[in-house]
C-alpha cells in the first residue's frame, strides 16, 4: 500500500524539468525499440511539455489537489455515481490503405474501451483472487461523436490523407500543417488519433492540465482490435493510453518501487512485460498487479482497473474537475431530423464517391434549380473552390484531397452528405 500520496504527488510535480527529462531519457534507453515489450511515450511527452511550459506543473498540481479532495469526500459514493459518456472523435491519419482503418475496426476499438472500463471484458474473470475485490467498473463509457463542433451530424471519424510515413511523440499528428489533423475542442471531445507511429511506439497520451490544442490520445493503427501488432492487437493500447488521459500513471510509478498516486495498487519495482504468472513479487509486496491496464504486459494479459484508479479517474468529472465539461457535452447526442428531411436525405445521392473532377448530385424529382449547394470541409469552412452549376454537377477539381461535406437546401429542408476528394 502507498502512503502520503498527495505529498508525493506534489513532490513529483516539483521536480526540476531538467532532472525529470533526464530520468525519462534514461528510461527510454532501457525501453529502446530493440528490446521486446510495450512502448508508451506518455511520460516522455509530459517531460517535454513541462520543459516548454513552466506553468504546466502548477496546473497539474491543481488537478492533484482536486483529486485528493474528491478521494476523501464523504459525499462520493461509487455505488451511486452516474455513468459518464465521453464523445470520441477518431482522427485517422493515413498514408497507406492499411493505415486507413475501417469504421468497423474503429467501432470494435470503442467496444473494447467500453468493456474494459465497465469491467465487462470477458477476461476479467482471470483477475487473481487477491485482487478480485479491487477490480472496478469505472462508470466511464465512450461513444463516437454524433455532432461536430459546428453542431452538424458526424460519424465521429475523420480521415486525413498525409504524406508523412510515420509519426513520433512530437504531436505533429495533431497539427494539420505538419501532416496531421487538428484537435476538436478538448472541452467536448476525446480526440483519438490513429496513425502509423515510428520508434517502436504503440501510443502516447496527454495528461489533464495540458494544452487544449494537443489534448487527447495517439495510438498505432495496427494496435486496434484485429490489427497486426501482435501481441498488442486486442485494443488494450487504447485502454492504457486513455487511462493516462484520465490521469492514471504507470503502475510502477516510472521509478524503481515508484508511486502511481493510487493507494490500492501494490508498489512494484518496474514494468512487467509478456504474461507474468501471479504472484510475481517485488518491492516486498504480495505480488505485482501485472494484469492492470497501466502495466506494460501483453494485451491478452491486462484486464483490470482498481477501485482506487477508478476513483482517481472519476475525480476529473466532479465539480472543479479538469474534464468536468465532458459531462454536459452534446457531442455524443444525435441530431433530431424531421420525417420529411429523413425521406429527402434517403433520396439524395452524390456520385462518384470518391471523386476527382465532377461530383454528380441526384435530388428528389431532379429539380436541380430549386436547390442550392455549398461544400464545406469538416471544420465547417466553406470551400469556395467548389462550384455548383444548378444542373446537378459540383466541380471539385480545385479541392485538396480529403473528406468534405456537401450541404444542399431547397429553402425548407437542409441535407448534408459527405464525399471524398481523391
Amino acid at each position: 500500500m502507498k502512503k502520503n500520496i498527495y505529498s508525493l504527488a506534489l513532490a513529483f510535480l516539483g521536480l526540476t524539468t531538467a532532472a525529470f527529462g533526464q530520468e525519462l531519457r534514461l528510461g527510454n534507453a532501457e525501453l529502446s525499440p530493440a528490446l521486446p515489450g510495450r512502448s508508451c511515450a506518455a511520460m516522455e511527452v509530459l517531460a517535454a511539455q513541462m520543459q516548454a511550459d513552466p506553468s504546466l506543473a502548477q496546473r497539474m498540481a491543481n488537478v492533484e489537489a482536486q483529486t485528493r479532495a474528491f478521494e476523501v469526500s464523504p459525499v462520493f459514493s461509487r455505488a451511486t455515481a452516474g455513468v459518464v459518456s465521453i464523445p470520441v472523435v477518431v482522427h485517422v491519419v493515413y498514408k497507406t490503405a492499411a493505415e486507413n482503418v475501417s469504421a468497423t475496426q474503429i467501432q470494435a476499438q470503442i467496444d473494447v474501451l467500453n468493456k474494459d472500463f465497465a469491467k465487462m471484458n470477458a477476461d476479467a474473470s482471470l483477475v487473481p483472487a487477491a485482487f478480485a475485490g479491487l477490480a472496478a467498473n469505472t462508470n466511464i463509457q465512450f461513444v463516437l461523436a454524433k455532432r461536430d463542433p459546428n453542431g452538424n451530424a458526424t460519424t465521429g471519424i475523420i480521415r486525413k490523407l498525409t504524406k508523412t510515413t510515420s509519426f513520433s511523440s512530437n504531436d505533429a499528428v495533431k497539427n494539420a500543417k505538419r501532416g496531421g489533423d487538428n484537435a476538436w475542442p478538448a472541452s467536448s471531445y476525446l480526440n483519438l488519433w490513429v496513425c502509423n507511429l515510428g520508434q517502436g511506439l504503440l501510443g502516447y497520451a496527454q495528461f489533464p492540465g495540458g494544452a487544449a490544442s494537443t489534448d487527447g490520445v495517439v495510438i498505432l493503427y495496427s494496435s486496434l482490435p484485429g490489427g497486426t501488432s501482435r501481441p498488442y492487437d486486442k485494443g488494450r493500447t487504447a485502454t492504457h493510453e486513455v487511462g493516462h488521459w484520465l490521469n492514471l500513471r504507470h503502475i510502477w510509478g516510472d521509478a524503481s518501487c515508484g508511486n502511481d498516486l493510487v493507494s490500492d495498487t501494490p508498489t512494484q519495482q518496474a514494468a512487467n512485460y509478456g504474461c507474468p504468472s501471479y504472484p510475481k513479487v517485488s518491492c516486498s509486496n504480495q505480488g505485482d498487479m501485472s494484469m492492470n491496464y497501466m502495466d506494460y504486459t501483453d494485451d491478452a494479459c491486462m484486464y483490470m482497473f482498481s477501485t482506487g484508479q477508478s476513483t482517481r479517474m472519476n475525480a476529473l468529472f466532479a465539480a472543479g474537475g479538469a474534464r468536468a465539461s465532458l459531462v454536459t457535452s452534446l457531442g455524443g447526442t444525435a441530431l433530431r431530423q424531421s420525417a420529411a428531411t429523413a425521406e429527402a436525405q434517403s433520396k439524395v445521392r452524390l456520385f462518384p464517391n470518391p471523386v476527382a473532377q465532377t461530383l454528380n448530385v441526384s435530388v428528389p424529382a431532379e429539380q436541380f434549380g430549386n436547390w442550392s449547394v455549398k461544400v464545406f470541409d469538416l471544420r465547417g469552412y466553406e470551400m469556395k473552390q467548389a462550384s455548383y452549376d444548378n444542373q446537378g454537377h459540383i466541380g471539385v477539381a480545385g479541392l485538396p484531397q480529403g473528406l468534405y461535406q456537401a450541404v444542399l437546401t431547397d429553402g425548407t429542408q437542409t441535407i448534408r452528405q459527405r464525399f471524398e476528394k481523391e
